[in-house]
């Protein structure tokens, strides 16, 4: 089955959307995605659904069927293994690969991406800590919380972003904060949340925003 950037876009959020609301997602959840009009959306549900990869309930919203979701991951796998490679490779910086990878992952030809990711080592993280999905749309989930959930006290180490703007990655370039970056909380201010951590080992002020935006995983666990 061909398809087309649109359709392909409009699967890929889709599927982020449904990790929040398994149930269906809104047309208006999907228009607000994917910066464009209510109506667009429901003109392009029904292209979907004709092609059986969407299934849409009326006052419960659009669910992708099997065939929606395996043609979903394999655009996100596309996209997560050309993020490894242009930073891994041609040493782009973080915040710069999404949008370039949003390019590359309608590349259709599937021995290419095998290839691609056979040249990389069969990575499992993208740049950002988001898992990528292996040929058969299957993917490695991490024990991992947001850096505000943690105790005071607690040592843990950052595995990934919520958040992935490139103004917020280029925040966390200039406090020097990374996939691998070690972090001991040291306290926090009841008023904002605000945290006084060690990073690495040097102090660091740390807001409520960046820490409600920061995956880490409790070091006991690495």
């Amino acid at each position: 089955m061909d398809f087309t950037l649109s359709e392909e876009n409009y699967l890929k959020a889709i599927f982020h959307l449904q990790q929040q609301s398994p149930k269906g997602v809104s047309t208006n959840e999907i228009a607000e995605r994917m910066k464009t009009k209510a109506s667009s959306v429901t003109d392009m549900i029904k292209k979907l659904a004709a092609k059986k990869l969407v299934n849409y309930v009326k006052y419960q919203g659009a669910t992708l069927s099997e065939e929606g979701r395996r043609h979903a991951l394999h655009v996100i796998r596309k996209h997560r293994l050309w993020e490894v490679f242009l930073v891994d490779k041609l040493d782009f910086p973080w915040d710069e690969v999404h949008e370039i990878a949003e390019q590359l992952e309608h590349i259709q030809s599937r021995e290419l991406v095998a290839r691609l990711d056979e040249f990389l080592g069969h990575p499992q993280y993208d740049p950002h800590g988001d898992p990528i999905p292996d040929a058969q749309g299957k993917m490695e989930r991490k024990h991992q919380l947001l850096l505000a959930q943690c105790q005071d006290g607690k040592e843990v180490m950052c595995v990934g972003v919520l958040e992935s703007s490139s103004k917020f990655l280029q925040y966390l370039d200039q406090k020097h904060i990374t996939i691998g970056s070690r972090i001991k909380i040291l306290g926090r201010e009841p008023f904002d949340g605000s945290m006084s951590v060690e990073l690495d080992g040097k102090p660091l002020f740390i807001s409520d925003k960046i820490a409600n935006n920061l995956y880490v995983q409790p070091q006991s666990n690495l």
